[in-house]
């Protein structure tokens, strides 16, 4: 055999190898984030449940989920351990500032543009124009208009189905 056909399998093989070191890497760093779950850490289940560590076992964690609300996991089953910053920011909704005097960045251009006062009291006057013709007011407005041509054209198109349905046979 030459080594032009050997190659792929080299190749493949060398491929599986990279994979499942990869995911062994990745199994480990797993594997140590659950035992270094303390008591009073916050962590998100693979089910999405945020919960704190009440207590820790060789297999099993007791999360303290609310209050009076205390619940038996699987160690495998904590998708991640959450520092106290992250953890207070998805449960309560407490963002922690570094830089409380960085200046603020707006959310909406409209405080990037200056514009003066009287500008906008005269803007506010005017009506603008797009173009669209108002409809007088009719007294009959609240009954439906009836035009004849939409019944002339289902008297036609009754016509042609027939006349077509005679040749189709």
């Amino acid at each position: 055999m030459s080594l032009v056909t050997l190659l792929p399998f080299i190749v493949l093989i060398g491929a599986m190898f990279l994979m499942t070191r990869s995911a062994k890497k990745k199994q480990q760093q797993a594997a140590n984030m659950r035992n270094e779950m303390q008591p009073g850490t916050g962590v998100r289940t693979i089910g999405g449940m945020y919960a704190t560590v009440k207590e820790v076992n060789d297999d099993t964690v007791l999360l303290d989920a609310g209050p009076g609300v205390e619940l038996l996991f699987a160690k495998n089953s904590i998708g991640a351990v959450l520092t106290d910053d992250e953890y207070n920011r998805i449960v309560h909704g407490i963002e922690h500032d570094l830089k409380s005097d960085a200046d603020v960045v707006p959310d909406d251009a409209s405080s990037l543009t200056e514009t003066d006062a009287s500008d906008d009291d005269a803007s506010d006057d005017k009506s603008v124009d797009l173009g669209k013709k108002a409809e007088p007011a009719d007294e009959t407005a609240d009954e439906p208009k009836v035009d004849a041509a939409p019944a002339e054209a289902k008297t036609d198109e009754q016509a042609k189905k027939s006349d077509g349905g005679s040749e189709a046979k």
